[in-house]
């Protein structure tokens, strides 16, 4: 069919009348958006399923791995301990160990995928990390960034400032219409913060603690320039180097997490009625009426008759060892606010000889 103008004689626009418009039926306009329309919402369906299936799944493998790695690697050491540990208990070991874990991990894809969702414009094909945000609940995110704040040490706390800036979108426009006062605002507010930390800066000047210094200044300055969108031009490389980089820190966080003991360390005292006493270091798996089952912190599984138990104490393990001398308003800073509270209400108790 030609599109050339169409000449009509005697007429003095003829030759400048523009080609007619190919007639599309409505049926057809429907149809496509109908159709698009609905590849958006299954878009949205398979984003939300993958975003539950790891919030799920993750925990639940996390929980297995601990067990395997607990038993050494050996099959049937495995198998006792999936026996006597039951799952409220193993979830409850996961969650007062790992819960650090998945609230950083949430809170990252949270604020990186506001920020590539923000920049992503109306792209075909939306990163991972932003249809994951488009598609939790408000309640959720939220939750997520309370459950960092009682879990998160309290020197890294300042890096949910930036944070919860990007996930949430806040700029600093939002604070005063007005630039002189949203200066004196921004001020004030920074002023008053570092006010609370000058015990704290000045005890990690005089310990050379630069490292100390950094996080806490320097994250809520960040949180100034880290909403809003990005060049659409570095969004695509953007959104898979951070994607994979999430994923690289998250296994290499998860390591300690997975080899952290799933029972408590206790040092068992066990003699055998002739005066000579012996002390067993490890994991109490089960208590029966003949028979104490320790798994021994070096291996092994070690089966104590009970009438030969004369005492036991609680042990900490190294990983709860202090390595900063820094405190936060009685706080230590590798304290979170749960541990915090929970030592003013229990104080730490001094460490028995045996443990050493």
């Amino acid at each position: 069919m030609s599109t050339a103008a169409t000449t009509v004689p005697g007429d003095p626009d003829a030759g400048v009348r523009p080609p007619p418009v190919p007639f599309e039926p409505t049926e057809n306009r429907a149809a496509t958006g109908e159709r698009s329309g609905w590849e958006q919402a299954e878009r949205r369906a398979r984003a939300s399923q993958s975003f539950w299936t790891a919030v799920v799944g993750v925990p639940a493998i996390f929980s297995v791995l601990r067990l395997g790695v607990e038993a050494g690697g050996e099959l049937q050491t495995t198998l006792l301990l999936v026996a006597n540990v039951g799952p409220i208990n193993l979830l409850a070991g996961f969650l007062t160990t790992a819960a650090r874990l998945l609230a950083t991990a949430l809170v990252a894809v949270f604020a990186l995928g506001a920020v590539l969702g923000a920049s992503g414009g109306g792209a075909a094909r939306r990163p991972l990390f932003a249809r994951w945000v488009e598609v939790t609940p408000i309640w959720f995110v939220a939750a997520s960034f309370l459950m960092a704040l009682v879990t998160w040490p309290l020197l890294y706390l300042p890096l949910l400032v930036p944070a919860a800036f990007a996930a949430f979108q806040v700029r600093p426009e939002r604070l005063h219409e007005q630039p002189v006062a949203r200066v004196l605002v921004v001020a004030a507010v920074f002023g008053g913060y570092l006010f609370l930390l000058v015990p704290t800066l000045r005890d990690a000047w005089r310990q050379g603690e630069a490292l100390a210094i950094v996080l806490l200044v320097v994250p809520p300055l960040l949180a100034l320039f880290v909403a809003g969108p990005l060049p659409g031009v570095v969004v695509r490389p953007l959104a898979t180097l951070t994607q994979l980089a999430v994923l690289v820190v998250l296994v290499w966080a998860a390591l300690p997490v997975i080899s952290t003991p799933v029972l408590p360390l206790t040092v068992t005292t066990v003699g055998d009625g002739s005066g000579a006493s012996e002390d067993v270091r490890g994991h109490v798996v089960t208590t029966d009426d003949v028979n104490m089952v320790i798994l021994q912190e070096r291996g092994g599984v070690r089966y104590v008759p009970v009438d030969q138990v004369r005492g036991q104490v609680l042990c900490p393990s190294e990983e709860e060892l202090p390595r900063h001398r820094l405190r936060i308003h009685d706080f230590h800073v590798e304290d979170s606010l749960l541990e915090g509270l929970g030592r003013r209400v229990r104080p730490v108790h001094r460490v028995d000889a045996a443990c050493r």
